[in-house]
């Protein structure tokens, strides 16, 4: 009889089999109230590290960090009439507290453009207050009708960075700079994942923003997930909120504004994209756990063995985990470890010990391929295992990136687009052949305009032109 897998097949049902990884990967749980997660420790490990490298990258740009209130009065939304509009299908409104009516009803924070604005407003005086960048780490609540851990919850974590400027100029190579450098750099040279850097159309940017620069990663499904976006504010919540400075030539000037945001989603993105009917694949330069050293016996000769590799690889510089739990199977062990994806096993029993070696399995390249599982010496592995781990991270890069390039195809109308996507890929059309009556009727079969490109693959800036591509997919 054969064994039944331990997740559905991603062949066989691929929202199924995430699900499944999510839940016995130990990332997290449904929370008690519909739409929202509780984030386990070993999920909340993977976002501890995103946020690690993320706010290094960030504060590299000069912002720094702040926190605003998650309550906010309703009457700040109103002021930015597309902002209002946007967000209020999603709104979660508090109307009563301490047992009493309120006054005016607050709102949880969705996003924070109109309380930041509010105290830019008392911030900003002069051109020496400018460049403004701030940002802040928080949980924002959407109330969502379609839920799915980590890709769509009524309240998710996040990162949403504010900033203000004397100029155009400065606020749209700002946000450019996000975009590429701290949202692009990151996600390719951190967690591997390829993307396509664009813009998104008028009717897909941020309720509120002049242009939305957005990064779109294809999943083992084919459909893509929005794994990060910038925005231009222009001036609209400048001037909604009066937020001047005094300019050199004695003028008071609206000021310009950018802001831009990645979330918890990155960690659905992680499974969906680098995962496997195994489990997760962490990138070594990412995962919590790069090595896990475990006993296959419990004998004292193996034990103390363990704990001086863990040591050893430890002084190395890998961040590293003894695993001597011997009173749980050993297969049990290896199977959650696959599952939770670190990257390498070092297999350590009495055999190993007398012929002076460990066995290495390496999760990324594979068990059942060459070299995915083999002994190695015992002396060998704190020299050799740096080497293995930065193996391992350039081959999730290149695998996602040849899935995207292997499923994207160039087509010249909605039919072949539409079609193209129901095959489980993306398509590029050109702009001038789609239009927003094109883009209307890719909707009809729920494909969507994920952003506009130019032939040469780089971001435009301009309103749309003939020489833009749209890149549709379905999506998540």
């Amino acid at each position: 009889m054969a064994k039944t897998p331990v997740l559905t097949p991603q062949a066989d049902d691929f929202p199924r089999w995430y699900q499944d990884l999510i839940n016995k990967a130990e990332l997290a749980d449904n929370g008690p109230v519909r739409g929202t997660m509780v984030i386990r420790p070993y999920g909340y490990g993977l976002w501890e590290r995103m946020q690690r490298e993320m706010d290094a990258r960030i504060k590299e740009t000069g912002a720094q960090n702040a926190y605003f209130p998650l309550l906010i009065p309703q009457s700040y939304l109103t002021r930015e009439a597309e902002h209002v509009e946007g967000f209020a299908p999603e709104l979660a409104v508090v109307t009563h507290g301490g047992g009493k009516e309120l006054e005016e009803p607050v709102v949880v924070r969705p996003t924070s453009e109109t309380i930041v604005n509010e105290y830019f407003s008392k911030w900003v005086q002069s051109y020496r207050d400018l460049p403004l960048l701030i940002n802040q780490w928080a949980n924002v609540v959407r109330w969502e009708m379609r839920p799915r851990l980590f890709l769509r919850t009524s309240e998710f974590l996040w990162q949403e960075g504010h900033t203000a400027h004397a100029t155009y100029e400065e606020a749209r190579d700002f946000a450019a700079r996000i975009h590429r450098h701290v949202y692009g750099d990151f996600m390719r040279d951190v967690l591997a994942m390829d993307f396509v850097l664009g813009r998104k159309t008028a009717k897909e940017r941020f309720a509120g923003a002049i242009n939305t620069l957005t990064l779109e990663g294809m999943m083992g499904d084919g459909k893509a997930l929005q794994l990060g976006t910038s925005h231009e504010l222009g001036q609209n919540f400048a001037e909604a909120f009066d937020t001047r400075y005094l300019a050199k030539d004695g003028t008071r000037e609206l000021v310009w504004q950018t802001s831009w945001g990645s979330t918890t989603r990155m960690i659905g993105a992680l499974a969906m994209m680098h995962g496997d009917d195994d489990g997760l694949r962490v990138p070594p330069r990412l995962a919590p756990v790069q090595v896990v050293v475990l006993a296959i016996k419990g004998d004292d000769a193996v034990l103390a063995k363990v704990h001086e590799i863990g040591g050893a690889l430890r002084a190395a510089g890998i961040r590293v985990q003894v695993d001597d739990r011997t009173d749980t199977p050993f297969g049990r062990r290896a199977v959650d470890w696959e599952l939770k994806g670190v990257p390498v096993r070092v297999e350590v029993g009495p055999r190993d010990l007398a012929s002076g070696t460990v066995m290495l399995v390496r999760r990324i390249l594979g068990k059942h391929s060459p070299g995915g599982k083999e002994p190695v010496p015992v002396d060998a592995l704190a020299t050799l295992l740096p080497t293995v781990l930065e193996e391992d991270q350039a081959l999730l890069l290149t695998q996602a990136r040849a899935r995207r390039e292997s499923r994207t195809s160039d087509v010249r109308t909605v039919d072949e687009a539409v079609e193209a996507t129901a095959a489980g890929g993306w398509a590029r059309v050109p702009w001038a052949a789609l239009g927003e009556e094109g883009e209307a009727r890719l909707a009809e079969h729920s494909v969507t305009v994920r952003c506009l490109v130019t032939e040469d693959g780089a971001v435009p800036h301009a309103e749309e032109t003939p020489g833009n591509v749209a890149l549709v997919a379905r999506s998540y």
